[in-house]
């Protein structure tokens, strides 16, 4: 679940406001005494003295109301269907997502960030409307107990949550909205959409085919963000695009991105696609996909509808086990550098090291070696490849046992890896005939989802403020 806020009585304030507001522009007509027609000519009337005011003050009866309006007025952005969406309702998920994110946008950045949020509130609207429209009821207390949870899993209570939301100038209310927006969107999928989602058999076992037959081949696990475009906004969404994807190469989290802006159906689950074959993905991703490194984030990827920006999480091999999944026996020696010394001291020392590093003859010496050269050991016998970083992992997987890792650290601190001993993976089970048969019928959910709320945008009454 993506994470979200504010309660629909908001709605209900809101058709009232513009009620009254329709009122005053139609001059109070409704009651009130109609001008006579034209070309009846009426006699002129002297006009009538207001009434005195019932509070004794010289108040007007018509009150015009000048300057600036007051800094805690709710200010109408848009309204959805007759639902208003506030600039402080964009400015409460905005502090959110950033402080959730833990990043600093430049001012340039912030104004699109707000253009983004306000078109997640929009859907988030239209999805909330939709399933008020199919009678599904989501209880207060469903939504409390999630945000309980979630409040839990970061080890706050729900007021420490409500404390910490406002620290940030957000606010429960802003959270508890989302969260209602996507347990409702959830439901009504799961009445119009899944009951009418059928995979046969026969499909299941078609995949299953081929999934032997392409026993050995790559196999991918694949995130996204997908941003729609027209081709008069094209420019626009890719430019919004590189921006997103600087963000998240200087650090930023990609799922928080993905469930914030990402208008596909994977932004509940922070964007991820699962494992996937690189037949599966659309020819303009999986050609990419093929050629980038386990870590990486590609560039806007035009694709039909708009563009994808895609991570490519990991990769394994078909029905082979992967390599990185076996469990490392290592022993980390490490040795200080003297503060001061010159630049062929610290070679010096650095090679001598390495020297006696490569000659103690495997583990069962290391303690010996250690002690003899000042150096520092740590061993740990359950350190799985997968956990280590990237120039790690190559380099333990094409070591024998008793051999060492080239050195690394920095200047103050220079370390070596000795692999002990390897337990290797099992082999890999094919996946069985029900993750085959979940994973298909989530696939068309998801391109059913899409549609629906494509058609909920076009119906849409929408203004904007």
């Amino acid at each position: 679940m993506k994470l979200g806020w504010f309660t629909g009585a908001m709605a209900a304030t809101a058709a009232s406001l513009l009620s009254a507001g329709l009122a005053a522009q139609d001059g109070g007509s409704a009651g009130g005494t109609q001008a006579p027609p034209a070309g009846q000519g009426a006699a002129p009337q002297a006009p009538a003295e207001p009434p005195a005011s019932p509070s004794g003050l010289d108040i007007p009866t018509n009150i015009t109301f000048l300057g600036n309006q007051e800094p805690n007025v709710r200010k109408a952005t848009a309204i959805v269907n007759g639902y208003v969406i506030t600039e402080t309702d964009i400015n409460q998920r905005l502090a959110l997502f950033l402080a959730s994110n833990r990043v600093q946008l430049p001012p340039d950045q912030i104004q699109i960030a707000r253009a983004q949020i306000l078109r997640n509130l929009i859907d988030e609207a239209l999805q909330i409307q939709a399933a008020q429209q199919d009678e599904i009821n989501i209880e207060q207390r469903e939504v409390d107990d999630y945000y309980a949870r979630f409040a839990q899993s970061l080890g706050r209570t729900p007021q420490e949550m409500d404390a910490y939301l406002e620290s940030v100038h957000s606010s429960a209310r802003s959270m508890k909205r989302q969260i209602y927006g996507e347990m409702a969107w959830q439901r009504l999928l799961q009445r119009r959409i899944n009951p009418f989602v059928d995979v046969g058999d026969d499909e299941v076992e078609a995949v299953l085919q081929r999934l032997q037959a392409s026993r050995g081949t790559s196999e991918y696990r694949v995130a996204e963000i997908f941003l729609s475009a027209t081709p008069e906004t094209a420019a626009e969404v890719e430019a919004n695009a590189n921006r997103i994807i600087q963000q998240i190469r200087a650090g930023a989290n990609f799922s928080a991105y993905a469930r914030q802006f990402s208008e596909a159906s994977t932004a509940a689950i922070g964007g991820d696609l699962g494992w996937v074959r690189a037949e599966q993905l659309p020819p303009e991703i999986s050609a990419v996909v093929q050629q980038i490194p386990i870590g990486a984030i590609t560039n806007p990827i035009p694709v039909p509808g708009g563009y994808s920006i895609v991570a490519l999480v990991d990769k394994r091999q078909i029905g082979l086990p992967d390599p990185r999944d076996a469990v490392l026996s290592l022993m980390q020696l490490s040795i200080e550098m003297p503060q001061g010394a010159s630049q062929a001291q610290l070679e010096s020392r650095m090679t001598s090291f390495v020297q006696a590093v490569q000659s103690m003859g495997g583990c069962g010496n290391a303690p010996a070696t250690a002690q003899s050269i000042g150096a520092t050991l740590v061993s740990n016998d359950q350190v799985r490849v997968r956990d280590l970083p990237g120039p790690l992992q190559e380099m333990l997987l094409n070591l024998n046992v008793g051999q060492s890792t080239r050195p690394f650290g920095s200047a103050e601190r220079v370390s070596v890896l000795v692999l002990c001993g390897r337990d290797d993976p099992p082999d890999s089970a094919q996946p069985s005939f029900d993750d085959i048969y979940r994973q298909l019928s989530e696939e068309r959910v998801n391109n059913r989802a899409q549609r629906l709320l494509r058609d909920l945008r076009r119906d849409a009454v929408i203004e904007y403020r």
